[in-house]
């Protein structure tokens, strides 16, 4: 789904953030153990002394399990991590006082300490006492000397403090910056894809043949046969429009009552064009349309398209600032484009028909989705799934309720409500003035103040009150960011929704997910083979 990108948790994050989080791990467990030491046992850092129990002399010399002794209180292995521990925070307190022989001597007593205790692992045999008595006493030295040096308690607290505060700004722009990363990864269109587009691109200017075929299709009369099941796909995407089209024909009883309205730009026209001429569809009918051919939809009638004309708007999208961390997903240059806001011009686009059931271009339908179009939708314009199982769903967290205009006409708790998969009674669209009522709130939300960015928040203003809350199993959300749906949930739905960047088609896609979509792609098309290796 195009409104959110949402809140995937990214493998490039994870990379970039894991030693930040792990060398601050060890400055806490650092700190803890130097205030312990230095304040209630420094007595005992003069004189090295090595646990000697009847336990540790006598630990069976067997395979063992190096976890527990390690987590053992009277092993050499946990006196050696201790003392690595303390040592190597004074390695970086050392450092901040240029004393660099002694981190230098500190670093080398660690090394052997690491090199000792992974021998230890690998042999599956605990530490012996003549192993450990010369590590610890020699490492007790040094850091009896880093004391003596005045590196007292209250000097390592500030130190540790600012190196935390350092750390944290740290995990901060890292975390911008994989957040961008992985920002540019999903916008980018993968290599096969542009190759793909180019091929049919190329087969759709050289067969004028084909271009007639095309031009006649379009007086069908299928097209505005409202006998027929009409869906609705918005995208310049042409695996993943085929993918939702061969979906949705595959699990229908049905198939050649299907009617499919795709509209695309003028970019991908061609090929779109191609691809559903030269393929095989099992006798559905399917009309492509250039959104440039709309002439009624200009900067006059339409808010949301003089907005998007505003170099503003494109400087808004293009320039990421310093506290950008939280909005990335607001600032998607898919939201600059006009394909993304056809939702809400359906009657406009289909003025003969009377309900449409609309689907994103990363959906992949797994049931017959022709009853929907017999659901009573009660007087109601929308049809679709809520979503406020969780707090973040309701009205609140996408709108702006400390404006009046909101917080006045919209009560917060409200359940929202997913696009993706949307059945739409354009005859209750038409008698409530939907379209309308988005052209004015498009105009109140000029300055950006009503909501951020996409497609959901000026939704839920439109379609208030006009929502009828369809059964949850007939659209599942969360294929593109959530690793942890359940199965039995994602078997039953008759529609999945792969909303968030990890989306099928790219290598971020979530590999438990991806056979989902992948059984709907032809991979032996010749095209499709040749992209892959060419």
């Amino acid at each position: 789904m195009r409104r959110r990108a949402a809140e995937y948790r990214r493998p490039v994050r994870r990379r970039l953030s894991n030693w930040i989080w792990a060398l601050f791990g060890l400055f806490s467990v650092a700190a803890l153990v130097l205030f312990v030491v230095l304040h209630n046992h420094q007595e005992q850092i003069e004189t090295p002394i090595i646990v000697k129990s009847a336990e540790v002399e006598n630990f069976p010399h067997e395979k063992s399990n190096f976890t527990q002794e390690i987590l053992s209180v009277t092993s050499y292995a946990r006196q050696l991590g201790e003392q690595m521990t303390l040592a190597k925070a004074y390695v970086i307190i050392a450092k901040e006082h240029n004393n660099l022989q002694l981190a230098w001597e500190l670093s080398a007593r660690i090394r052997r300490c690491q090199l000792l205790l992974s021998k230890a692992a690998m042999r599956g045999t605990p530490i012996t006492l003549d192993e450990a008595q010369p590590l610890v006493e020699s490492l007790s030295s040094l850091i009896y000397k880093a004391q003596d040096a005045h590196y007292d308690i209250a000097t390592t607290i500030m130190t540790m403090k600012s190196h935390i505060q350092a750390l944290e700004e740290r995990a901060n722009a890292a975390t911008v910056q994989s957040t961008a990363f992985g920002q540019m990864a999903a916008e980018a269109l993968p290599k096969n894809l542009h190759c793909l587009n180019i091929k049919l691109t190329s087969d759709w200017v050289r067969n004028p043949v084909m271009q007639e075929v095309a031009k006649d299709k379009r007086n069908s009369l299928r097209l505005v046969d409202n006998n027929l099941y009409h869906f609705c796909i918005f995208s310049d995407n042409v695996l993943a429009i085929s993918a939702v089209v061969n979906s949705t024909i595959s699990n229908a009883d049905h198939p050649k009552q299907l009617v499919f309205h795709i509209v695309t730009n003028e970019v991908s026209y061609g090929a779109i064009q191609a691809w559903f001429l030269l393929n095989d569809f099992k006798g559905a009918t399917i009309e492509v349309q250039n959104i440039g051919e709309l002439s009624w939809l200009n900067s006059s009638y339409s808010p949301v398209l003089k907005q998007l004309n505003n170099p503003e708007y494109t400087t808004y999208y293009s320039e990421l600032p310093q506290d950008a961390k939280g909005e990335m997903k607001f600032r998607n240059p898919k939201y600059l484009s006009m394909l993304n806001h056809l939702r809400f011009y359906i009657p406009e686009i289909y003025p003969l028909l009377e309900k449409v059931v609309f689907l994103d271009d990363d959906v992949i339908v797994q049931k017959d989705l022709t009853p929907l179009f017999s659901l009573d939708l009660h007087g109601n314009v929308n049809g679709a799934v809520e979503t406020c199982l969780e707090a973040f769903h309701r009205y609140y967290k996408y709108l702006n309720f400390s404006n009046p205009i909101i917080s006045s006409k919209f009560d917060p708790q409200a359940c929202g409500w997913a696009f993706g998969m949307n059945v739409f009674d354009l005859i209750s669209w038409k008698k409530e003035n939907v379209t309308a009522r988005y052209h004015f709130w498009q105009e109140q939300n000029g300055d950006r103040t009503l909501w951020k960015l996409g497609t959901l928040p000026p939704g839920l203003l439109s379609f208030y009150g006009l929502t009828e809350p369809l059964d949850r199993r007939w659209h599942v959300l969360g294929l593109g960011y959530d690793m942890n749906i359940d199965n039995r949930l994602i078997e039953s739905a008759a529609v999945v929704h792969f909303n968030g960047n990890m989306k099928p088609w790219l290598k971020l896609a979530i590999g438990r997910y991806k056979p989902l979509w992948e059984r709907y792609v032809n991979q032996t098309h010749p095209y499709l083979q040749y992209c892959a290796t060419s």
